[in-house]
C-alpha cells in the first residue's frame, strides 16, 4: 500500500504517523485502564465493553454515512456468517486479554502481540497461499525457538500468549476475505454480540451481583469508558493506515506490546527471569529480521508503483 497522494504528502504522512502512534499507545497503555476494573470479573467487563462500544459506534456510522455499507452486509448471508465468526473471535480475544491483565499476566499478553505479526505470516502461507521468503522463515523459526525455550524451561506451555496471537491473527485473516470496512465491520460485530451481552448484564443486575449501578459512579464511568478504549484506537489506526505504507505500520505496531512489556516489568513488577529474557530476545530478534525484510521487500514494490 502506498502512502496516499495529497497536495501536501508530507503533512498527510505526519498525520498518519500521529494517528498510528496514538492508536498503538492507547492499546499499549490499556492495561493501566483495565487494572482499574480488577475487582470486576473479566466476563462482565467484556459484556460492558461490547455494549458501550456499539453505542459509541452508532453515531459514528451516522456522521461518516456508513449505514449503506452496514445494510448491505446485514442483507448478505455469507458476509453475516463470516462476521458472526469474527465477532466470536474478537470477543474471545478481548476476554482473554482482560483476564490476563487482571491476573498479572501482562508479560504473557505482550509476548502474544509480539508474536502476532509472525502468526499473520504463517496464516497467510497456510490460507492465502502466500510464499514465505527465506528471512521470514528464519524469523518464524527464531520466534518458535523462543516459545519452545520458555515452555521447556518452565514446563508450562505459554498458552495465553499463543492464544492471543492466533485468535487476533485469525480475526485479521477473516477481515482480509471480506470487503466490509473496519467501522462497519466492528459495528456489526458488536451488534451481534450486544444481544447476549445485554441479556447477561440484565441477569446480573436483576440478581444484585452486577457491578454497574451497584459499585459507585466512578466504576460505572470506567465501564462506560471501555467504549473509548475499544473504538477510538481502531479509528485512529484506520486513519493512520490510509496515510502510511505497510512497512511504516509494521514498525509502529511494536509500540503496543513494548508498552505492555515495560508496564509488566516496571509498573506491575511481574517476575522477569533469565528464561524470559532469552525467550524475548529470540522473539525480538525475529521481529527485527521480519521488519527489515518487509521494508526491503516493499521498497522495490513502492518504486514500481510510482
Amino acid at each position: 500500500m502506498n502512502e496516499i497522494s495529497s497536495a501536501n504528502p508530507g503533512s498527510e504522512k505526519l498525520k498518519g504517523v500521529l494517528c498510528g502512534v496514538s492508536a498503538f499507545l492507547i492499546w499499549g497503555l490499556s492495561p493501566l485502564y483495565w487494572k482499574l476494573l480488577s475487582a470486576v470479573p473479566a466476563f462482565e467487563i467484556i459484556n460492558h465493553r461490547i455494549i458501550w462500544s456499539f453505542l459509541f459506534l452508532v453515531p459514528l456510522l451516522v456522521i461518516k454515512r456508513r449505514w449503506g455499507e452496514v445494510s448491505a452486509a446485514l442483507l448478505n448471508p455469507r458476509t453475516m456468517s463470516i462476521l458472526l465468526l469474527s465477532s466470536i473471535l474478537v470477543a474471545f480475544n478481548w476476554l482473554l486479554y482482560i483476564w490476563a491483565i487482571n491476573h498479572d499476566r501482562v508479560l504473557q499478553a505482550s509476548l502474544g502481540y509480539y508474536i502476532n505479526p509472525l502468526v499473520n505470516v504463517l496464516l497467510g502461507m497456510l490460507f492465502l497461499k502466500e510464499r514465505l521468503r527465506r528471512a521470514q522463515i528464519f524469523a518464524f523459526v527464531l520466534a518458535a525457538a523462543g516459545v519452545l525455550y520458555l515452555t521447556l524451561h518452565y514446563g508450562k506451555f505459554p498458552w495465553i500468549s499463543l492464544t492471543l496471537a492466533f485468535s487476533f491473527g485469525f480475526y485479521g485473516l477473516i477481515h482480509k476475505i471480506i470487503t466490509v470496512g473496519s467501522l462497519a465491520g466492528l459495528s456489526i460485530e458488536t451488534l451481534l454480540l450486544s444481544v447476549p451481552a445485554s441479556i447477561w448484564l440484565f441477569h446480573l443486575n436483576r440478581s444484585g451481583v452486577g457491578a454497574f449501578l451497584n459499585s459507585g459512579g466512578i466504576l460505572d464511568l470506567i465501564l462506560v469508558g471501555a467504549a473509548l478504549v475499544t473504538a477510538l484506537p481502531l479509528l485512529l489506526f484506520t486513519q493512520g493506515t490510509r496515510r502510511l505504507n505497510l512497512s511504516t505500520v509494521g514498525f509502529l505496531q511494536y509500540i503496543a506490546p513494548t508498552c505492555m512489556f515495560l508496564l509488566g516489568v516496571f509498573v506491575f513488577k511481574e517476575p522477569f527471569a533469565k528464561a524470559q529474557v532469552i525467550s524475548f530476545v529470540l522473539i525480538w530478534t525475529a521481529l527485527v529480521v521480519y521488519s527489515l525484510d518487509s521494508a526491503l521487500a516493499l521498497g522495490p514494490a513502492a518504486m514500481r508503483a510510482k
